[in-house]
């Protein structure tokens, strides 16, 4: 049986996209090689807290709007299948998403056969083969990988394989009591388990090439969140432990126990540094494994061979009908905006789906009419600015479009940005396209100085120079670039002040449209 789609991998993407399938009545099927959903979620964040943020209290009774605030929330037509009604923990425990995914999986009727390890793909004639560990076989026409990345980046640096690694080493703080210990890695894993063993190990470093990023300052979610940076206070209030910039360029054992490091700083002329430790922890990241595929049919891979290539409509650059789905779309965004985390790629997902019914089922993108006046326009933008949590959650990667074709006036929500800029919509002489965006050089300044000049709030006069998140209105004639407009940042994120926001815009949609 030749199914027409096939989706590897039933965490969050995967679920997302089959009861999106399952709602249409679409033919589809989900290997997962767990016993259960969310497989990946039973293991990692390896100290069980999750760092994407679960705000019960918003003070919101619009449901679209809580979604702005719920970060593990997938997208259904059931109003009570919400994240938020397992937990109040504002940083949830893991295994509380492991027990909603179960039932996500149940509730929507999902399609899924569990206990299937996938172990080779191949693709002949237009049908992909999935082999199983068990020596059985499914074939489809489309396939979808939806697995995330789960395979440990190891840097090519000497010794490294003497590292426990960040998948497998024994959390228990009290197995490093009076330890050195020193973490390879920057990011949120490396900072969580530096956090959890402070009270028991003696010192501990963290290294790595390039300076510690935070969250709050970049506005990128991968960046070090201020959940797992208390190890920073350590450091600075000088506690023995300490940040390294700077290389890890060998490890080897050293002869009275323990571990020889040396380093090379990045800030410094100085020559290599011997340093001794008794632990080496490597949290350096995940990368997607394309093992499984035959060489005919591996996709070509990027960014350090951690993701797959794909174009706008998430499908291989080179593999026809390999799609992805979840994790894996932070390609298209990488450290720019939010397909690394659920509460960003359930609307690209979503997106995907779209796509794949646009491409296979001639279903145009979901579409509303507006009557064909600059007012009707502009207070359409301004609605969906104002409530949608798509574009508030996947700013400057999502944006609904609006076309102008004489008379006809259509409202598309939710397209990804780069598949409209390759005319995938097909033509239109004037286009409206709006999303959310922070101000150029957003993560330069630092927010919390007060003496740092910015933009005023509700300063229209300046708005093309705010820094928060604002929406940003582009006008494209005949596919080109014709002109942008800015709508002033806002303290409450409430863009309809008549003279402010509403007014200008409609005069920049009038002499757009001539």
């Amino acid at each position: 049986m030749v199914r027409d789609y096939l989706i590897v991998g039933a965490g969050p993407a995967g679920l997302q996209l089959a009861s999106l399938l399952e709602r249409d009545g679409r033919d589809y099927l989900v290997l997962e090689r767990g016993s259960g959903p969310g497989t990946f979620f039973t293991r990692y964040p390896r100290h069980r807290q999750l760092i994407s943020t679960n705000k019960v209290n918003t003070g919101f009774t619009d449901p679209e709007l809580k979604l702005r605030m719920d970060w593990n929330s997938l997208l259904s037509d059931d109003p009570d299948l919400l994240f938020t009604r397992y937990t109040e923990r504002y940083f949830p425990p893991a295994d509380d998403l492991v027990r909603y995914l179960a039932d996500f999986a149940e509730r929507t009727g999902v399609r899924v056969e569990y206990g299937t390890e996938v172990v080779r793909v191949s693709r002949a004639d237009g049908v992909f083969t999935v082999y199983d560990g068990e020596g059985r076989t499914w074939q489809g026409r489309r396939l979808v990988m939806a697995t995330g990345i789960s395979r440990l980046y190891e840097p090519d640096i000497p010794g490294f394989d003497l590292a426990e690694r960040y998948d497998t080493f024994d959390t228990d703080p009290a197995s490093f009591t009076n330890q050195r210990v020193l973490v390879i890695g920057k990011g949120n894993s490396a900072f969580e388990t530096a956090d959890g063993l402070i009270e028991k190990a003696a010192v501990i470093h963290l290294a790595g090439p390039h300076s510690v990023k935070l969250a709050w300052k970049t506005h990128y979610l991968g960046h070090l969140r201020a959940v797992n940076n208390n190890f920073l206070d350590t450091y600075q209030l000088k506690s023995q432990n300490a940040v390294l910039d700077g290389t890890v360029e060998s490890i080897e054992k050293a002869d009275g126990g323990g571990f020889r490091v040396m380093l090379r700083y990045a800030r410094t002329t100085e020559p290599l540094r011997e340093l001794h430790y008794d632990r080496i922890i490597a949290c350096t990241g995940f990368r997607f494994d394309a093992s499984v595929f035959d060489e005919d049919c591996r996709p070509s891979l990027v960014i350090k061979d951690r993701f797959p290539e794909q174009t706008s409509a998430f499908e291989s650059v080179d593999v026809p009908d390999l799609y992805f789905a979840g994790t894996l779309m932070q390609q298209r965004d990488f450290k720019k905006s939010t397909n690394g985390f659920i509460h960003g790629f359930r609307y690209a997902t979503r997106a995907l789906h779209r796509i794949l019914s646009a491409r296979h089922l001639d279903t145009p993108w979901p579409a509303r009419e507006l009557e064909a006046t600059p007012e009707a326009i502009a207070d359409a933008l301004i609605a969906r600015v104002n409530r949608s949590s798509g574009l508030w959650q996947q700013f400057a990667f999502l944006g609904d479009v609006v076309g102008v074709d004489g008379d006809r006036v259509v409202y598309q929500e939710e397209v990804p940005l780069d598949h409209v800029a390759d005319g995938s919509l097909g033509p239109a002489p004037h286009r409206f396209v709006v999303d959310l965006e922070y101000g150029l050089d957003h993560d330069q300044a630092d927010p919390f100085d007060v003496g740092v000049p910015r933009v005023l709030e509700n300063d229209v006069e300046h708005a093309m120079d705010s820094t928060y998140l604002h929406p940003v209105v582009r006008h494209y004639r005949d596919g080109e670039l014709a002109g942008t407009h800015h709508l002033a940042e806002n303290l409450e994120n409430e863009w309809n002040l008549p003279a402010i926001h509403r007014q200008p815009l409609i005069a920049f949609v009038r002499e757009s449209l001539g």
